[in-house]
């Protein structure tokens, strides 16, 4: 099984929309008015976020993050 970055979406409204982000991925974020829209931009910042460490020699971190469950 392939395990791939953990995204969390949130709305944000200092922003008026909501924010995307993948934690394991050093400041790699988006907005969008819509979660949707979030997730589609955090999945582009995220491709261009590993094509650039990719670039430079920078080593690309495995995924780790996973949030805590509280029942």
């Amino acid at each position: 099984m392939t395990r791939d970055y953990h995204i969390n979406v949130f709305s944000s409204q200092d922003d008026g929309g909501y924010i995307a982000d993948i934690p394991d991925l050093d400041a790699c974020s988006a907005f969008g008015t819509s979660p949707q829209t979030a997730l589609e931009e955090v999945l582009q910042a995220k491709d261009a976020w590993l094509a650039a460490a990719r670039e430079r020699g920078i080593a690309i971190p495995t995924p780790r993050y996973r949030p805590a469950l509280y029942s």
